[in-house]
């Protein structure tokens, strides 16, 4: 079986959020080894926006109208988004 070596952490407050991102899929790519990566792109994407949905909307103490304020998104957008990852 082939040694996984991860790459070490990183230090959030110095680093912009797209580095962090990058820095996990890193992260993900090595501990997938031999295992058949596809579809990237969908999976980071949808990962990513429930992560942010469910944050945004606990410090929104649930207000839609908020979240989707925060978000820059429409109103109904965020909606269609929250029943497309079953959070309404």
């Amino acid at each position: 079986m082939t040694t996984i070596e991860l790459p070490p952490p990183v230090e959030s407050k110095t680093l912009p959020l797209r580095d962090i991102v990058s820095h996990m899929i890193e992260q993900y790519i090595i501990t997938m080894e031999d295992h058949r990566i596809e579809n990237l792109h969908t999976l980071v994407i949808k990962e990513v926006e429930l992560g942010l949905f469910k944050k945004v909307l606990h410090l929104c103490h649930g207000n839609q109208s908020l979240a989707a304020k925060w978000l820059g998104l429409a109103r109904g957008t965020l909606r269609k988004k929250l029943s497309e990852y079953q959070l309404d």
